[in-house]
């Protein structure tokens, strides 16, 4: 799987927040948007601030791929319901989210790493398939020879943490359940998303 290596803080200095929830904040020092400096910028199209929210939602959930997110969005299609809220569940409910929100990890580029590296299981068998869909009812959790590592403890010890209303913790287990299938007003991004517009941008996408 496509694994994204740019520059992150320049990610998050496009949109004016520490989107990845990193420990050095990267808008301390260059609080501009990359390219800006200062001066004014122009008034968006609508092509432009539909692109924007397509960037801000594939940033907060690790940089997905272009491919990843038309294919997300193409499932979302195929099921009855709201396009827009099933394609928000479908992201929230990757592995690699779900082990981020426990509190495993402090970032998503760090639950990317657990998953991948198969720190991970899931109803206790190893996956390490990132873009794994978590179901209620499973339970994901740390392997026990993994649980000593210096990044899970930190992170998990972190009293900033604040765990969705839709996941349960077992701290002394390092394991965790999707109680459910998080509705649109559980999910809480960094940043605000304007979804309708990323299903109308992803919609006319070949």
């Amino acid at each position: 799987m496509s694994r994204y290596t740019g520059a992150k803080n320049r990610v998050a200095r496009r949109f004016g927040i520490n989107i990845f929830g990193r420990k050095r904040n990267p808008l301390i020092h260059k609080p501009n948007p990359p390219g800006v400096h200062g001066a004014r910028r122009r008034k968006k199209s609508e092509f432009g601030l539909q692109l924007e929210e397509k960037q801000k939602l594939k940033a907060i959930y690790g940089m997905l791929s272009e491919k990843q997110l038309l294919r997300y969005y193409k499932e979302s299609l195929k099921k009855p319901g709201n396009t827009a809220h099933i394609l928000a569940q479908t992201l929230e409910c990757r592995l690699d989210n779900i082990v981020y929100h426990l509190g495993f990890a402090s970032t998503i580029f760090g639950a990317h790493q657990l998953v991948s590296h198969g720190h991970i299981l899931v109803n206790g068998k190893k996956v390490d398939r990132r873009s794994f869909q978590v179901k209620p009812g499973m339970t994901v959790s740390i392997k026990p020879s993994s649980q000593k590592m210096r990044p899970v403890v930190e992170s998990l010890d972190n009293p900033s943490n604040e765990l969705p209303e839709f996941l349960s913790l077992d701290r002394e287990k390092f394991s965790g359940t999707l109680l459910a299938v998080p509705m649109l007003e559980q999910i809480s991004w960094p940043i605000e998303v304007n979804l309708a517009e990323i299903c109308d941008f992803l919609a006319h996408t070949k």
